[in-house]
């Protein structure tokens, strides 16, 4: 019976050891694995800017980062934004109706505002009892010296299949910089090809104005657009390639052959996502120009 009980202990100990040793392996993996999709993520958000390992970013170029939660307590339902500020963080609580219902500072270090559950749980802390909050999305407001260059927008929409995730660039009057798929379960071959040059390219220089109006045709895309949007392959010249670009600058989308429905998914998804920043963007721009919060963007 002795032998069966030190069996069973032994046994016991190892399973516990082998447990901490991969529960301690599995979190250094998901510390590295969320650390390498940042990095990834801030990559290509700076080649939507135009900045590659050629041509890095001005050492003045900031990328700052503000997340949108909602804010639910006893009697309110309100919108609030962790926004940077030059001695911290503070988190910025606008009601429906777009008028500003209170600010509180947040205790939260650039280390940890990345990671989800310390920076919901700072919230929380700063908020006090009686509030739950969801965040919403994530923006990035790219600033170089006091003015400010560009908007990063991660975003997701449904697809033909599952969600379409990507990230958009607009200047500050919303034009479109550029665009990159992240992730996607559309069919290869046919909207699947949504990741192309030829395709994501006829989204970059369309206007605030196009957007609005934007549209998908079921007509092939011209071989001599085709060839510009994939400027790397093109024996076309960088001039050649800017006035063709313009030509089509203000048209429809060209849908992908045998797959309109990815090809409108993703447009549709690029117009809600610019529209609805632009009106929070303009809410938040005037609420902290009222209440004369200091953000450093």
């Amino acid at each position: 019976m002795k032998e069966i009980f030190t069996i069973v202990f032994r046994l016991t100990v190892s399973c516990l050891l082998a447990g901490l040793v991969m529960g301690a392996g599995l979190m250094l993996t998901d510390k590295a694995k969320q650390r390498n999709e940042h990095a990834h993520e801030q990559q290509v958000m700076l080649s939507l800017l135009g900045y590659s390992k050629a041509n890095p970013p001005p050492a003045e170029l900031e990328l700052h980062e503000i997340y949108r939660y909602v804010v639910e307590g006893a009697d309110q339902l309100s919108v609030a934004y962790l926004l940077p500020v030059p001695e911290g963080f503070t988190f910025v609580n606008i009601g429906l109706d777009g008028n500003f219902l209170n600010q509180v500072p947040v205790a939260l270090s650039e280390e940890n505002v990345v990671k989800p559950a310390d920076r919901g749980s700072a919230i929380l802390a700063a908020l006090g009892s009686g509030k739950s909050i969801r965040f919403v999305d994530q923006t990035i407001i790219v600033t170089r010296g006091a003015s400010r260059m560009a908007y990063l927008l991660p975003g997701e929409f449904p697809g033909f299949k599952t969600f379409i995730k990507v990230i958009l660039a607009v200047a500050p009057d919303f034009t479109v910089l550029g665009l990159e798929i992240m992730e996607h379960e559309e069919d290869p071959g046919l909207g699947g090809e949504i990741v192309k040059d030829y395709f994501k390219g006829q989204f970059e220089g369309k206007s605030f104005a196009t957007l609005r109006t934007l549209d998908v045709t079921k007509r092939p895309i011209p071989d001599e657009y085709r060839r510009a949007l994939e400027s790397e392959k093109s024996d076309l010249g960088e001039n050649e390639i800017g006035e063709i670009r313009r030509l089509y600058q203000d048209k429809d989308i060209y849908a992908l052959t045998g797959a309109t429905i990815s090809s409108k998914a993703v447009t549709n998804g690029v117009k809600a996502i610019v529209k609805k920043f632009a009106y929070r963007i303009s809410v938040l721009d005037r609420v902290l120009a009222e209440e004369e919060i200091d953000v450093s963007f």
